[in-house]
């Protein structure tokens, strides 16, 4: 959710390559990512950890993740929350969101996550959509309680979708 950039650099995005294109140079037919973030909320604790962009974040560092949920059984609940920032010409607000899910064995270092839901739901978020259904309240309580930390005035200024998905 940050906004600096360090002077002389160009900014990055991910790059669809499409032999449809004719447009060449930096940046051509690319997603934007600089306004996505990633939040990681453990144990009823929201923070942002930039880590998670790339599947690596605090609580995923060191762990053999599989995509059965039976091989991690004493695993806990850990989410992982797309948050996307839109500008509009009033100014910022929390324009996107989606919750996905994991589960955590530090013990074992066993893990559980569908990769390929975690990439849908960002791309989700970026599209402006906001999927937190599934998260329970204190996850959602934490999540709200760092947004609004974060920068009220996006909060403020975000669609009642968001702060509706985000009550009790």
């Amino acid at each position: 959710m940050s906004e600096n950039q360090p002077d002389g650099k160009k900014q990055i995005a991910l790059n669809i390559v499409s032999g449809k294109s004719k447009h060449k140079g930096f940046g051509a037919g690319s997603i934007d990512l600089n306004s996505m973030s990633p939040v990681i909320i453990d144990q009823g604790e929201a923070k942002i950890d930039i880590g998670a962009m790339h599947a690596k974040s605090k609580v995923e560092r060191g762990i053999k993740f599989s995509t059965n949920k039976e091989d991690v059984p004493n695993g806990r609940q850990v989410w992982l929350v797309w948050v996307a920032v839109d500008r509009t010409p009033e100014g910022r607000m929390y324009g996107g969101a989606t919750a996905c899910e994991m589960l955590i064995d530090d013990e074992a270092k066993r893990g559980w996550k569908i990769l390929a839901d975690h990439v849908n739901r960002m791309d989700y978020a970026l599209k402006r959509r906001f999927m937190l259904e599934d998260l329970g309240s204190e996850d959602k309580a934490a999540l709200k309680s760092l947004l609004i930390s974060h920068n009220e005035e996006w909060w403020d200024a975000s669609p009642e979708e968001l702060k509706q998905a985000l009550e009790g």
